[in-house]
């Protein structure tokens, strides 16, 4: 049998990897993939826009190059054009790992520094993804596992800021969790119809029930204007390119948290699209994986946008539609490209109201979190394992609650500690190699 024939479709599967959509079907499924995903594409730029002090036209180019990035990342993943690409539906967008560190270098230099860091430490991702396949024990699904449980941990309460904000002005304090609980329930109720065009369209369903239960009450407002115009073209180095040394280390050990993290998604991707996720196949899909992702940022810098990962977002939507054809990414990734042009477009797609998107967020990123649990749970709980798992959740949900005590730390340790998929994911990675390893235990990318 072929490495990387699945197992068994999925119980839960209406198409596979390989399967192709009627235009329809494929269209509505791509729609929702881009909902799951498109706020969390081009927030880190809104945060970085606001947290510097840019301009209206700055951000609105970074918001839009944002999207632009994801088109391409998502496109390269889906379609694996030779060694580039995961071949799954694994998409891409702005990773939230480097905020602090573009924080850092934007307050010395700017979006120069912003985009010179981040262009010189991406061939990190290059020199790491060749080696992929023989750091099997390194990457294993027990370490990917506890990478993506703590990726859906820690975004888990971005969804509730979205619950708990007014819906609108003069809106009860009980109303942003009402019409969440209305759109969560819209979803649920189209998965227990158990009709396949119910599952695929279960997230539209939830968006319309939100914009229903809040358009009665004034609650769903227009886009301001884009200062941009219609039509947003990318450019070349638009703010220049300037470096530092002293940023270059924190730059590459984020680009190393964000190698396990896509990992980490990419393994959950191919396990819930019923392939294997050890054996030699799926090494090569992983390296291919991490190529796409460090293409795709060395041409996120040269644009004008920010680094870029493998998002987890899109399993909870695999997951709720029961979809895993990556023939999807196409028309995915002519989505992304026309809100990232047409600026406009993406507006109208980000006036959604906080408490619709985050209760949409709230189950997809709680799903996230059981994609973690079911790479740790093929693992297997053993002994030696549960200490891994025990320790590195401790750390990583422990050490970023500590905010005075991290910021009487050196600059490296802190930018490690703050984030808890990084300390995490390192507690786990040297935990995993440290302690003696159970005969029966897998690993992600070969047997011995």
């Amino acid at each position: 049998m072929d490495a990387d024939t699945p197992l068994r479709p999925p119980a839960n599967m209406v198409y596979g990897i390989e399967d192709r959509l009627p235009a329809g079907a494929a269209l509505l499924v791509s729609l929702q993939q881009v909902s799951a995903m498109v706020v969390g594409v081009i927030t880190p730029a809104l945060l970085l826009s606001n947290i510097l002090k840019f301009s209206a036209t700055d951000t609105a180019y970074l918001t839009s190059m944002a999207l632009v990035a994801a088109a391409l990342g998502t496109f390269l993943q889906t379609t694996r054009i030779g060694p580039v690409g995961s071949g799954l539906l694994s998409v891409t967008g702005t990773s939230f790992a480097f905020i602090q560190p573009l924080i850092q270098a934007g307050q010395a230099g700017g979006l120069a520094l912003m985009f010179g860091m981040s262009l010189a430490a991406a061939p990190v991702t290059l020199l790491l993804a060749p080696f992929l396949p023989r750091l099997r024990r390194v990457f294993s699904p027990l370490v990917c596992g506890v990478v993506v449980l703590l990726i859906g941990i820690s975004i888990i309460p971005e969804a509730m800021y979205g619950i708990i904000a007014p819906p609108g002005p003069g809106a009860p304090t009980w109303a942003g969790a009402a019409v969440a609980a209305c759109v969560i329930a819209a979803v649920v109720a189209a998965q227990a119809v158990g009709q396949p065009w119910t599952r695929l369209a279960g997230i539209l369903f939830g968006v319309a029930a939100g914009y229903v239960v809040c358009a009665p009450f004034g609650w769903v407002h227009a886009p301001p204007p884009s200062p941009n115009g219609w039509i947003t073209l990318p450019r070349l180095v638009p703010h220049g390119l300037a470096f530092r040394w002293e940023f270059l280390l924190p730059f590459a050990f984020i680009y190393v948290v964000s190698v396990m993290e896509s990992l980490g998604d990419m393994t959950a991707t191919a396990q819930l699209s019923g392939l294997r996720t050890n054996g030699p196949e799926h090494g090569l899909r992983m390296r291919a994986g991490i190529f796409a992702d460090s293409a795709t940022t060395i041409v996120s810098a040269l644009i004008g946008s920010f680094p870029s990962t493998t998002y987890a977002q899109n399993n909870g939507v695999i997951q709720i539609t029961g979809v895993a054809s990556r023939h999807v990414g196409r028309w995915m990734a002519a989505i992304l490209a026309l809100l990232g042009v047409f600026p406009a477009v993406a507006r109208w797609v980000t006036a959604m109201p906080p408490s619709v998107l985050g209760g949409l967020a709230l189950m997809l990123f709680g799903l996230v979190s059981v994609a973690g649990l079911r790479l740790i749970s093929q693992a297997g709980l053993t002994h030696r394992n549960a200490l891994v798992v025990g320790l590195s959740l401790a750390i990583g949900i422990g050490a970023p609650s500590q905010a005075h005590w991290l910021g009487t730390l050196p600059g490296v340790l802190r930018a490690l500690l703050e984030s808890g998929v990084s300390a995490g994911g390192v507690a786990a990675l040297l935990l995993n190699l440290a302690l003696p390893r159970d005969q029966e235990s897998p690993v992600a990318f070969g047997t011995e």
